[in-house]
C-alpha cells in the first residue's frame, strides 16, 4: 500500500491551518531582513510581514533552497517508510529551486540505489507562483486520503499547473520594479497616466494582460477575466493582500458575476510580498 509525503515550498502560500491538517511539509525560503533571517510562513503571519515590509528601510532578500535541503528532506521520507514523495516546485524560470530539487534526487539514488523501486520522488515544477500550485497540492493530498493512486495524485497536479491561470494587479509597483523579477512589472510604464496592470504568467514568464485606468477599475477586469476564462464548474480563488477595500470590492464582484463563492481566500506569504508588492489583488481559477 502507497504510503504518500507531499512537500511544497513556501511560496506556494498554503496557509498554516492547511498545511498543519493536511500534514504537508512546507519548506521556508529563508529571508534577510536586516540582521535577522526569518523563515517565510513560520515565523511571522502574512500580515505581520506587510507591516515589516513597509517599514524596512531597504527591501528585505530571500535565497534559493539548496540541494541540502532536499537531500535532508528525501532521507527523512525514506527512513519514515514512505512509498513515494510529491514534491510541487515554485516556477524553475524565477528560482534554482526546481533544478536543486532535481539535483538532489539525483545525489539521493546514487547514495541509494537500493530506493529505486521502493521509494519514488516525483519532482513537479509548477512554472508558476502562490497557491496557483499550492492549491494542486492540497487536493492532491485530501486525494491521498481517499485512498488515490501517487500516479493518479501527480497526474492531477501536473494537469492543474498546466490549466491553472494566476491573474493579479500589483496596485503599486514599488517593490516590483525594485525586486525587478516579476520583469513585466519592472518594466511597466503608465504609473503617472494612472495606468494599473493586470498581469500573469505564461510558462514561467511574467505576461501583462490588460491595462486598466485606476484602481477603481481593476476588481472588475479581474472578475471580467475570471468569467471569460474559467472552466465551469471549476473552482477559483482568491488573492489577498493589505489592501482590504480593493480586496472586498473583488470578493464582492465575483460573487455576483459568478454565483458562488471562492473556494478560498488567502493572504499572500513573504515571498511573493517582496517581489511584487504586499498592495495586490488578484484571482487563480483553471482555464
Amino acid at each position: 500500500m502507497a504510503r504518500i509525503k507531499f512537500t511544497t515550498d513556501s511560496a506556494s502560500d498554503i496557509p498554516a491551518a492547511l498545511r498543519e491538517e493536511l500534514d504537508i511539509q512546507v519548506l521556508p525560503f529563508p529571508i534577510a531582513m536586516g540582521d535577522r533571517e526569518l523563515r517565510d510562513g513560520f515565523d511571522f503571519t502574512p500580515q505581520e510581514f506587510y507591516e515589516m515590509l513597509l517599514a524596512a528601510p531597504q527591501i528585505p532578500t530571500h535565497a534559493q533552497l539548496n540541494p541540502f535541503v532536499f537531500t535532508e528532506v528525501f532521507e527523512s521520507a525514506w527512513e519514515e517508510g514512505y512509498t513515494d514523495l510529491i514534491h510541487t516546485s515554485i516556477n524553475s524560470k524565477g528560482s534554482a529551486t526546481c533544478s536543486n530539487a532535481f539535483q538532489a534526487r539525483g545525489d539521493f539514488y546514487r547514495d541509494h540505489p537500493e530506493a529505486e523501486g521502493t521509494f519514488h520522488i516525483h519532482i513537479i515544477d509548477a512554472l508558476n507562483y502562490t497557491m496557483g500550485y499550492g492549491w494542486a497540492v492540497v487536493q492532491g493530498a485530501e486525494m491521498a486520503k481517499k485512498g488515490a493512486r501517487p500516479q493518479e495524485i501527480v497526474d492531477f497536479i501536473q494537469d492543474w499547473v498546466d490549466h491553472v491561470r494566476v491573474i493579479f494587479s500589483p496596485l503599486d509597483l514599488r517593490f516590483a520594479k525594485k525586486s525587478g523579477r516579476v520583469s513585466a512589472a519592472a518594466a511597466f510604464v503608465g504609473e503617472a497616466l494612472g495606468l494599473k496592470p493586470i498581469m500573469t504568467f505564461i510558462d514561467g514568464e511574467s505576461k501583462i494582460l490588460a491595462k486598466v485606468r485606476g484602481e477603481k477599475a481593476v476588481a472588475a477586469k479581474l472578475t471580467e477575466m475570471c468569467r471569460a476564462e474559467r472552466r465551469p464548474g471549476t473552482p477559483y480563488l482568491m488573492i489577498l493582500g493589505n489592501n482590504e477595500e480593493q480586496s472586498g470590492k473583488l470578493l464582492e464582484a465575483c460573487r455576483q458575476a459568478l454565483g458562488e463563492e471562492p473556494a478560498l481566500s488567502f493572504h499572500i506569504g513573504g515571498v511573493i510580498a517582496i517581489n511584487a508588492g504586499p498592495n495586490l489583488i488578484g484571482v487563480i481559477y483553471r482555464t
